[in-house]
């Protein structure tokens, strides 16, 4: 085990708007952070507005963004980009992700799409990350995404993730249910992708439920709950790189804060379980 920090044991909950009136009366001390896309709450006014602003003055967040499109091969959104960095800047939030993937070209396409696996692609995404750096005045912290099809590859993704990592001296978003939703969709192995990941750089991790289409298929909705095999992958990823602030990625079929507790304090259990086992072998 290469990262035993106890400030890393933390656990986080994706906030939604439909939670604000409940949060902003009592966040349960178990959710140590949030998580929100600046895309959905940049623009809000109003009773969302100050309730949001209620809640990062108390609360620790983060921000993992939709449509930085950091692989597009158009040029970058800049008044986006600056319009990013001033919601960071208003709600002092120090933490931001993106996906590892692009949603536009000569238009917005709504939707992840995958970067061809290439040299090519590993230099253009490296610049573009620096670029975005410089802007924000903080690191961009990258997350492996789930994807479909590997249109051009002429390298394998686990290649692809390490070597834009390496070229873009950036921090990784570790998503573990992506990585096992990937492992069954193109048929790999979940734990080596997983052991292969550069534990130098991961930030924080994520970890969700996802849809089975059917046995060699799984969509990646972060609607339902988590399935063993991925509890059980999040258990090899502390042992392997060490425990990170751990996200709880529920977008659809939200149940009751009671039932979301369920799995964020499962995290905590696996958390403390490995945090208990460094202190023992020290």
């Amino acid at each position: 085990m290469t990262n035993n920090k106890i400030n890393q044991q933390r656990v986080g909950l994706g906030l939604r708007r439909e939670m604000l009136d409940e949060f902003c009366q009592a966040v349960p001390n178990e959710i140590n952070f949030f998580e929100v896309a600046p895309e959905n709450w940049m623009t809000l006014g109003g009773k969302f507005g100050r309730q949001f602003r209620a809640l990062t003055e108390k609360h620790e967040f983060f921000c993992h963004g939709l449509s930085l499109s950091i692989g597009s091969p158009e040029p970058l959104d800049l008044t986006f980009v600056r319009n990013v960095k001033s919601f960071l800047d208003l709600h002092q939030i120090s933490t931001y992700s993106e996906h590892l993937s692009y949603c536009s070209g000569r238009g917005h396409m709504y939707d992840l799409m995958p970067i061809p696996f290439t040299t090519e692609a590993v230099m253009h995404v490296a610049q573009r990350v620096k670029q975005v750096e410089d802007i924000l005045e903080r690191p961009l912290i990258l997350e492996n995404v789930s994807f479909y099809a590997a249109p051009g590859a002429d390298m394998s993704e686990l290649e692809f993730v390490n070597a834009v990592m390496q070229e873009a001296d950036c921090k990784m978003l570790l998503d573990v249910n992506n990585i096992y939703v990937n492992s069954v969709n193109h048929n790999y192995d979940a734990i080596e992708f997983l052991k292969a990941m550069p534990t130098n750089r991961i930030a924080y991790l994520h970890i969700a439920g996802h849809y089975e289409e059917a046995e060699d298929l799984i969509v990646d909705t972060h609607g339902a709950d988590i399935i063993d095999p991925v509890w059980q992958l999040l258990d090899v990823c502390y042992q392997t790189h060490g425990v990170f602030p751990t996200l709880l990625e529920r977008d659809f079929n939200i149940p009751s804060t009671d039932e979301l507790l369920l799995e964020i304090n499962q995290i905590h259990d696996y958390q403390k379980r490995h945090l208990a086992s460094v202190k023992r072998s020290a």
